[in-house]
């Protein structure tokens, strides 16, 4: 009995020398999404739209406080520096 090791298949993304991609399931030759794609995501559209929401939302928060609570500062314990001296002429 006499055993043929072949080497595995090529899982390179590039595999030619034209450096164009293999031929994938889920897109078309326009590289636009296919339905198998469309049908793997759809679980998971709901969750990752609900987390982006309240990411965003939180984002927005911490947002507005930052500017409420630096907008409420009056500032009085800024020195403001007296005018600089403009320097004379000497001709």
């Amino acid at each position: 009995m006499t055993i043929r090791l072949s080497p595995p298949p090529s899982t390179d993304e590039w595999s030619d020398e034209r450096n164009s991609p293999q031929k994938s399931s889920y897109y078309d030759r326009n590289l636009r999404q296919g339905p198998a794609l469309i049908r793997a995501r759809k679980p998971y559209l709901v969750k990752n739209l609900a987390v982006g929401a309240g990411l965003w939302c939180f984002a927005g928060a911490v947002y507005w406080y930052t500017l409420r609570a630096v907008g409420q500062d009056e500032f009085e314990d800024v020195k403001v520096p007296d005018t600089p001296r403009q320097p004379t002429k000497s001709n």
